[in-house]
């Protein structure tokens, strides 16, 4: 398993961003109104990821892997690593959705109240996306070991 390409996350953002907004294009009208803490989550686990991600990097440096008590399990490592990456798409998605709903919204000149509403909603979701995926990248960072040689390969 290799690291996770920024490129790809990118490009899964744009794809989705593009069938949002021609989604949010063509029924805007039958939406609720967003919430302006609608991308809470995102902040969240963005924040529970950085957590664990300083837990695990000192385990790491620390070289306390293993199957013994007080150790990091390697299986525990695994999911940390499926985590993150699994983050790493969710946050992508998010961006996704919010940069095409925000992109609607910016470009929409006929109903300017019900898109100043929903407006700071999606920039509090996209925001959110972002520091998602910036956490689980950060967590997978942590979790290589020190002479990992896939260092080189994260371009």
């Amino acid at each position: 398993m290799g690291p996770t390409r920024i490129r790809d996350l990118a490009m899964l953002a744009v794809v989705v961003a593009v069938v949002v907004f021609l989604v949010v294009r063509v029924s805007y009208g039958s939406l609720p109104p967003l919430p302006l803490l609608a991308g809470i989550v995102l902040y969240v686990l963005a924040a529970l990821e950085v957590v664990i991600a300083f837990v695990v990097r000192a385990r790491v440096n620390d070289r306390e892997i293993g199957s013994h008590s007080g150790q990091l399990h390697p299986i525990t490592a695994a999911r940390v690593l499926a985590l993150a990456k699994a983050s790493a798409i969710l946050g992508a998605l998010a961006i996704g959705v919010w940069t095409g709903t925000l992109a609607y919204l910016l470009t929409r000149q006929d109903d300017l109240a019900a898109a100043d509403h929903d407006r700071p909603g999606t920039i509090v979701g996209l925001i959110g996306g972002v520091l998602l995926v910036g956490a689980a990248l950060w967590l997978e960072y942590c979790c290589r070991t020190p002479d990992d040689p896939s260092d080189d390969l994260a371009t």
